[in-house]
């Protein structure tokens, strides 16, 4: 089998790479010319993927990266890996999904398998999807090519779960779809579960992440509720998650990041209007949770006042990828909080590890360039810890002078003016 992935970033690298070690032929295509020269050349753009398993497999000759959709006509399975991001409104932007399906449309020949694996509402694929390529190509989904959903589930910078221990779900336009998706994928997963359709499998995924999403926004409301109490939350977490049936913990933060749990839920809700069905619940869990960094740059100017300082104040922020050990910022809460208080009249700096400078993003436009600065609090009137990097988890912050707020709750070794938010 010869595979062509669609879309080389978190998800699609990581795939690309467990194909080719099982033997099969992959051609990498992505828009960026950078990727693929980098790829082309050995060498990793992302910090979980290493650049000496990229380079083993370019010298099997098993790897190979591309601009060009014109080779995708001697493959057999396609996947399509691209971002699914929120417009301005919270509308889903299909923009890249649908611009893949009109330039792979013209190579696709008879036989072939197209898999979507971004996230998005159901109906994309047997819907919006298959309209693209059936009216690009002049073949029809189901008869002359085949056409499934299935679900990425990428957990970056996680070590601790062999990828081909988790299950692959998969949904087929019709039962020979799936049945030669769920071939493809048996390469990689020692376990692929079939459902009904694609859009079975759209919707599967959408639930796990809005699962995430409810229970988040859930201890969030109970941090806000139980701090006006007296009480600590991160205290009664512990405490509940000693009971070993009925509960599993989940924990506050100052915001979602990620590219799914803060946007899928809003696809569905989008979706959901279509048919008149209102979300409530799920939209509610969304506002909770967008409504975290404003709380927390609530407490950071409070503690500031308290301190003296306010007005032109100087924050040095710990951590900007969204999540510990990974360099993806995509969505990270990071961001919203530097805006909010640099709206306030703050200086902001950040400081991680694995993002020494800020790349360029279609939300931030103006941050691009940034440099992260030195771990110290020489010259900041004020630490807050976003990420729960290790580093800052091993770091002795007792002689820091300045406050830390530490939203994650990660701090062993605390300064005199310690604080959690």
């Amino acid at each position: 089998m010869k595979i062509a992935i669609i879309g080389l970033g978190y998800v699609g690298l990581p795939l690309a790479l467990r194909f080719a070690r099982a033997g099969v032929s992959v051609l990498g295509l992505d828009v960026d010319a950078e990727k693929c020269a980098a790829i082309n050349s050995g060498k990793s753009y992302i910090k979980h993927v290493s650049s000496e398993s990229i380079g083993t497999l370019r010298k099997s000759g098993l790897l190979e990266a591309t601009t060009d959709f014109a080779r995708l006509c001697d493959r057999d399975a396609i996947i399509i890996c691209v971002p699914t991001p929120l417009k301005a409104g919270r509308e889903p932007d299909l923009s890249y999904v649908f611009g893949t399906g009109e330039s792979l449309a013209p190579h696709l020949r008879r036989g072939q398998l197209v898999v979507l694996e971004s996230t998005t509402y159901p109906g994309t694929t047997d819907t919006d999807l298959r309209a693209i390529l059936e009216r690009g190509s002049g073949l029809v989904a189901g008869r002359d090519f085949h056409l499934a959903y299935s679900p990425e589930r990428e957990d970056p910078g996680n070590d601790t779960v062999d990828a081909r221990r988790i299950p692959k779900v998969v949904g087929g336009l019709t039962t020979t779809c799936r049945d030669r998706a769920m071939a493809c994928y048996a390469l990689t997963v020692d376990q692929v579960v079939p459902v009904s359709s694609c859009r079975a499998a759209e919707a599967a995924k959408l639930l796990e992440n809005i699962f995430r999403s409810v229970n988040i926004a859930l201890v969030n409301e109970l941090k806000t509720v139980y701090s006006a109490m007296g009480i600590d939350v991160w205290e009664v977490i512990e405490a509940a998650k000693t009971k070993p049936f009925g509960y599993m913990p989940f924990y506050p933060g100052p915001g979602l990041g990620g590219h799914c749990i803060p946007i899928d839920p809003f696809y569905l809700a989008w979706k959901a209007r279509e048919y008149g069905q209102p979300t409530r619940f799920i939209e509610l869990a969304g506002e909770v949770n967008t409504a975290m960094p404003v709380l927390v740059a609530n407490r950071v100017t409070m503690i500031l006042a308290e301190n003296g300082r306010h007005e032109r104040a100087r924050v040095l922020i710990l951590g900007l990828a969204y999540k510990p050990e990974v360099d993806d910022d995509r969505e990270s809460p990071t961001y919203v909080l530097m805006k909010l208080l640099e709206e306030r009249g703050m200086t902001v700096a950040y400081h991680d590890p694995y993002v020494p400078v800020i790349r360029p993003t279609r939300e931030y436009p103006q941050y691009a360039g940034r440099r992260s600065a030195a771990l110290t609090s020489e010259g900041h009137d004020l630490a807050l810890l976003v990420t729960a990097h290790q580093v800052y988890r091993d770091l002795d912050f007792s002689s820091w002078p300045i406050p830390l707020v530490d939203t994650r709750n990660c701090v062993t070794r605390r300064p005199a003016k310690y604080f959690r938010a």
